[in-house]
This record gives structure tokens, sequence and C-alpha cells, in this order.
């Protein structure tokens, strides 16, 4: 992402004319990367956003909610120990240094006025938060790094903090022409020169290289040997100037890239132009509100694909299991369909059994089940006699007979199997918070795909609520966010008069709309299917067909996994996923 050092330069004065002066009232880590601080002021309140995140450290307001964990981390507690009540002084960041630096004036052990400093640095993976004394002595930090980590810079508690090695770049704010132009002639040709920008300036981030390349020669591939054949970088220059000119003036802008799905596809602090028509650009009223919802759309899907990649990796493992034994039973179950050959040949042994002697290993005769009556060769084991020959396919006739019973029985358990595990990799792509995890992994625990994990304390199972939602006419409806909540939603919570939705032959949630025993209005039905489709493996299509019933048609498959269910009596209804609805149905 390109959260650069002057991008961060415009978030850093934005912030200090938003959250000086306040107070710290309270301190949350919501994620293990992640801090929440609550600030109170005098007719003012407002949450900062702290996050040391691989692929989305940043620092910025937020209104987004966050659930905690039961028990608040180490971290959470020292910042809470030293931090509760502390005032916010300053804001401050190394010059083009992806870091800020909060002062805060806060009280001693003793109770004595003392200085301290909350840290940010945003630096990819290497990125931490870090908490100093005064005199710059590390109390704290996120992650901490020793001399294994790292022989250049360790960050433990006890040292003096300071700053990372500071990269051999140029400053892009304050160069002249001639010295651009002696950089440029003596970089060579094999880069392109959007890389030559990178490797040479300090706090440009790809995306504002390829930008200025497409500023000046209207094609973002444009190679050094082209600059220099074409104008020895004269446009280049321009464009360069313009851009520092602007960042100097602080004429900046949140600008987000957006797809045609309205998906965020990146952001900077100035329009860009390189994409075309292929992303939307945006501007939105601060950098903060750009953050938050950029990170709230994007960022949060990415975290919890992150976390659930171990229980997304079983699941898939035990799918593709099922799916091979599957398709080894239904080959097998192909050949016992060819079983009455079986018996034909025993059939045509058993009549020629005066003429077979016994050594025989290939025996020629009619076939009178041809239609043409030909003639063909019947395989005989030569150590058997003729009646054993003949024995032996009669026994595999009646076993193929037995066989197929058995094979169609566990194909249907194959395919209610495999019908669940798709409904769990469905679930574990909607989960929304730890706690979703936490629920999902629990139910594959208790189904037998995930072993109990041995623990010195022993946790109580979690036990949350289907989401919640209301109609625009007012009534309610539910929807369940995994098998467990699905089943007991439908089968226990739910009146045999509600309505129950789900979309059509695809895994997704249970729906159920309270009806008190009236049929509820045509607009909330619409909204109730809305919420079955985009809760369901199609939310990405644009029409879904949602089917709906009285939930007393709705019946547990015997012997079937949580939440697996047949139902008849039912219509269809084709509805369309839209996150606007969902958002503004949950906030009723």
């Amino acid at each position: 992402m390109p959260l650069d050092a002057i991008f961060l330069t415009a978030l850093r004065n934005e912030l200090a004319g938003q959250i000086i002066g306040l107070k710290i009232d309270k301190i949350q880590q919501p994620e293990q990367d992640q801090i929440i601080l609550s600030l109170r002021g005098v007719g003012a309140a407002s949450r900062l956003l702290i996050s040391a995140g691989t692929g989305d450290a940043r620092a910025h307001l937020t209104v987004a909610a966050f659930e905690n964990p039961q028990n608040p981390p180490m971290f959470c507690m020292l910042l809470r120990k030293h931090l509760t009540g502390a005032k916010i002084k300053s804001v401050t960041q190394p010059p083009l240094e992806r870091a800020l630096d909060f002062c805060l004036d806060c009280f001693d052990a003793l109770g004595e006025p003392c200085e301290k400093h909350l840290i940010v640095e945003l630096l990819g993976r290497y990125s931490n938060i870090i908490l100093t004394s005064q005199d710059g002595l590390i109390i704290d930090c996120l992650r901490r790094v020793d001399t294994l980590m790292s022989e250049l810079r360790q960050v433990l508690p006890g040292l003096y903090y300071r700053l990372p090695p500071a990269q051999d770049k140029r400053d892009p704010l304050h160069i002249t022409q001639k010295e651009f132009s002696a950089l440029l002639k003596g970089s060579g040709t094999g880069r392109t020169a959007d890389q030559w920008l990178l490797d040479t300036f300090n706090g440009f981030s790809p995306l504002i290289c390829r930008e200025l390349i497409f500023r000046a020669y209207g094609d973002t591939e444009t190679c050094m040997a082209e600059v220099l054949s074409k104008d020895v970088g004269a446009a280049l220059f321009d464009a360069f100037t313009t851009l520092a000119e602007d960042v100097s003036a602080g004429k900046l802008g949140a600008y987000m890239l957006l797809d045609d799905n309205d998906k965020p596809r990146d952001f900077s602090y100035t329009p860009i132009h390189q994409y075309g028509s292929l992303l939307r650009l945006e501007c939105a009223d601060s950098f903060s509100t750009l953050l938050d919802a950029f990170y709230t759309r994007r960022g949060a899907a990415e975290r919890m694909r992150q976390r659930s990649q171990a229980l997304t990796k079983t699941i898939k493992n035990a799918h593709d299991r099922v799916l091979r034994k599957l398709e080894i039973q239904r080959e097998e179950l192909k050949k016992t369909l060819r079983r009455e050959r079986l018996r034909e040949i025993g059939d045509m042994i058993t009549a020629n059994m005066h003429a077979i002697k016994k050594g025989t290993a290939v025996f020629r005769t009619v076939d009178y089940y041809a239609e043409d009556g030909q003639e063909i060769d019947i395989r005989l084991d030569p150590l058997k006699t003729p009646q054993q020959n003949a024995a032996k396919y009669y026994k595999d006739y009646s076993k193929a007979k037995t066989a197929e019973t058995a094979l169609k029985g566990q194909i249907v358990l194959g395919e209610g199997e495999l019908d669940y595990l798709k409904s769990v990799l469905d679930e574990i792509s909607r989960a929304e918070s730890e706690r979703d995890l936490v629920e999902i992994r629990q139910e594959l625990t208790a189904t037998g795909y995930v072993r109990t994990q041995k623990t010195t304390k022993r946790e109580k199972p979690t036990q949350s609520q289907p989401a919640r939602f209301q109609s625009s006419t007012g009534n309610i409806i539910h929807v369940g966010r995994n098998n467990i909540q699905n089943e007991t939603l439908t089968h226990k919570t739910a009146f045999k008069t509600d309505i129950w939705l789900h979309a059509q032959k695809i895994p997704g949630s249970h729906v159920i709309i309270s009806t008190n025993g009236q049929g509820p209005d045509s607009e909330t039905l619409n909204e109730a299917a809305a919420l079955a489709a985009y809760y369901s493996q199609a939310r990405e299509s644009k029409k879904i067909p949602v089917d709906y019933t009285l939930v007393k048609h709705v019946k547990k498959i015997s012997g079937g996994r949580p939440g697996m269910v047949t139902y008849t009596d039912y219509k269809t209804i084709i509805a369309e996923p839209s996150e606007e609805l969902v958002k503004r149905l949950k906030g009723k």
C-alpha cells in the first residue's frame, strides 16, 4: 500500500490538528498488532487506531467497531498502566521517515508529571509500536528485536531508542534541476524510469513513481533509455517539481481508487490517472476517513484470511480427500452396473461344462446372449475345475450386487459430507471476527475434523447469537453465521410459522423472518432474500435464486452434519446481494 513518507506527512498534519490536547481515556488491543486509543477532551471524543500489521500498518482516527479479546494482551496492559489519563502533547515525524512520535504528558508511579513517547514505525513487516521514557529509554514494544533478528538495530526494553538506519536516497523536496539532471545522466539505461525514481529518492511509493512517469510521458513502462533520448528528463523534472511544490505547499488530498464493484484498490495523496477508466478516483473528506474506509472494507477481510489459513487448509484437505474417495466409489459403482455379464459368463461355463477340461486358461464358445450369436473367449483359472470357475463368476456377480447397494449409500453420505465441507469453507470466508473463527473451530472439533487442543486452562465453548436485522417495515430477521447457529436457529429458536430462506443449491446461511403468525410483507421478504444471497457462497454474483418456505417444512437430515437440511413446499425469489442493505438493516 502507498502509505509512504509524504502521505504520512499529510496524515500527521491532519492528526496534529485533531488530537493534540486530548486525553487517553481507554486503551484496547483488539488484534495482536493493533491498538485503539479512546481520546476525550472538552466537547471532543475520538478513537485513534494504530496498526503495526504487515500490509496494513497505519495510524488514523476511526469510527469502525472492533471486538476485543476476552483477556487483554500483556502489551495492552502495559500501555494502560503507563498511558491511561495521558494528554497528547504533540505529534511529530522524523523528516521523510515512515514513523510517528506521539509525545504524551503523563504521571509516573509516584504521581509526578513526566513525559513519554509512543513511537509508531510503519515499515511493512518491520512495523512496530514502541513506548519510551522522556530520555529515550525503551519501556517496552509490541515486537522485540534482538541481535538474532537484527545486528544493526535492537529494540528491547532497557535500550535507548534509535531511528531505523537511514536509506542512501535523496530528498525529493530539496533538489535543483542541475542535481536532478546529473543523477539522471549517471543512472544508466538498464532500468525502468519509475524504478530509478524509487531507488533514487526518499519518500515516494511505487504508485507515485509510476504516476510521475505517466504524467511526463503517458506510459508507466517508459525505460531510462527512452527518457534520456526523448528530452534528457525535462518532462520528468517538470512533473517531479510540480508534485514537490504541491507537497511543500500542503496541497494534498485524500484519494481512493475503486474498481467497477466499488472495491478499494489503492489510495494516494495526489490524483492518480495511470489506470485510465479501469479504476475510478474518489476523494475523501480527510486522510483518516480515507484510511478508515479503505482498511475497513479491504483490510479486515485480508486479516481474517490470514488468520483462517490453517483452518481453511484443514478443510480443503478434507474436502479433496472426500472428493477423491467419491470418484473411486463412482468408478466402482459403474463396474457393479456391468455385473449381469458376470452371471451370463457363469451360465455359459455351466452350459459347456462337459467340453471344458481342467487346466484350460481360455475357452471359446458361442455367446448365446449376444444378438448375432458370435463366439467369445472366456478367461478361466487353469488351477480350478470348470465348476469352480463358474462358481467364481457367480460369486463375483453376487458381490457386485451387494456392493452396488453399499456404494450407493456411501456415495450419498460422501456427497452430504462434501456439501457440509463446502458450507464450512463458506463460513470461514465470511467470518468477520476472531469469535466467528473460534466458533467454527469448535464446530469442527465437535465433528472430528480438528483435533482438540490440549491446554492447561479449559475454555468454555463460545455461545454467540445469530446476526439480527430489522426490515424496513419493522420485521425482525435472523441470520446464522455458522452451521451450529444455523441448526439452532432453524430447529430450536424459530417458530414453525416463521419463514425460512436459503440461497438455492449453494452453501450459505439460514435466514429466518419472525412473523408472529402473520405472513411477511413483500418488502421484508425481498430484504430477507437479499440477506440470504449476501450471506452465501454466491455473494459476488448479481442475481441469486433464493428458496423460502415455512420453518415447519424444513427437516434435519437424519445422521447429517450440523446445518444440513431438506425442505419442501418452497417458492423461489430472485435476490441481489447488497452490502449497503446489510449495513442499513443492521443499524436499525
